[in-house]
């Protein structure tokens, strides 16, 4: 089995080695403010096809471009509405991912035969850093096998990717820990086909116009199969009064994840208690997912968060890692 390097992202030398894996055709997981991302030159259409194999991901799965600065964004695509240039001054460097019109060179590999191609400009300084660095771009699905956790720490990629990739760049934990908003520009509605950490309200608000966001659509985009973002244990969403029935009089080892403080009566096999705040709980999803897969448990029930709006990315990514 190859040897995957662990790169510091604070030395100098590490960041240099980084980038010469990238530009010799290599895959290196790298941080993002969202997950960890598996990056590979995206003008390499042979170190792209690596992405894919690594992460056993169907090659119709379109990925998402990471771009040094928003210069570039007219290097990938073509037709590019005045909107797009409206949103990525507002929120480049950031978590928000622009479908747009792929330029007529960019290989087919990228966008999964599609003739769009989804481009953002990520706001980890590391990743910049590296981007800028090199002049390049990247393509950067989640560092994981395809359909699992993503990753949000240089260990938890690690664990799974191991022995798969070339090197893992180690930039701490991921600010956010839920992957990009992805919004359409292609056709005359702007739309929102996985939600993010940028939310509806912030774009109607700064674009002055409504932003559909469809609670379900066959667009093809990162993220948008009914089951992903699955930890290795059975997980299960549940309301408060289910979650106290379940937990009582079981045999079975159970992870929690909650909201509320837990009766006196019970005892899990593993617990966590979440924030309140939809922000910070979703910084924390996938983490404490990972760890209650590491507890050893049986089944993760998981207390259904507030179904008001800025809980919808959580409830996306909960909806699909509870889906057999």
């Amino acid at each position: 089995m190859p040897t995957t390097l662990l790169l510091a992202s604070d030395s100098g030398e590490h960041l240099c080695t980084a980038g010469l894996i990238l530009k010799q055709g290599g895959l290196v997981a790298v941080p993002t403010e969202t997950v960890y991302g598996l990056a590979a030159d995206a003008c390499n259409p042979e170190a792209v096809r690596k992405i894919f194999a690594a992460k056993g991901r169907p090659a119709d799965h379109p990925l998402i471009v990471h771009l040094p600065d928003v210069s570039a964004l007219a290097d990938w695509a073509k037709d590019i509405p005045a909107e797009a240039y409206q949103l990525a001054e507002a929120f480049w460097p950031g978590p928000l991912t622009l479908l747009l019109k792929k330029a007529d060179h960019v290989d087919p590999v990228l966008t999964g035969g599609l003739d769009s191609i989804g481009l953002r400009v990520p706001a980890h300084p590391v990743l910049l850093q590296l981007l800028n660095t090199e002049q390049m771009a990247v393509a950067a699905p989640s560092a994981n096998p395809y359909k699992k956790l993503s990753p949000t720490s240089a260990a938890q990629v690690m664990a799974t990717m191991a022995g798969k990739i070339d090197a893992v760049l180690d930039g701490g934990d991921c600010e956010l820990g839920l992957e990009s908003t992805i919004v359409s520009l292609l056709g005359a509605d702007i739309q929102i086909l996985r939600a993010g950490p940028v939310g509806q309200a912030e774009l109607e608000q700064l674009l002055g116009q409504r932003v559909a966001c469809p609670a379900q659509h066959q667009v093809k985009v990162s993220g948008n199969v009914a089951a992903h973002y699955q930890p290795e244990t059975t997980l299960l969403r549940v309301s408060r009064d289910e979650l106290a029935q379940k937990l009582t009089n079981t045999t079975q080892k159970i992870a929690v994840l909650a909201l509320s403080p837990l009766p006196l009566t019970v005892t899990p096999h593993w617990h966590c208690q979440m924030p309140n705040d939809a922000r910070q709980y979703g910084k924390l999803l996938y983490k404490q997912l990972y760890a209650a897969d590491q507890a050893g448990a049986e089944l993760i029930l998981v207390e259904s968060p507030p179904g008001d709006s800025p809980w919808l990315a959580v409830h996306n990514r909960l909806m699909r890692a509870a889906s057999a």
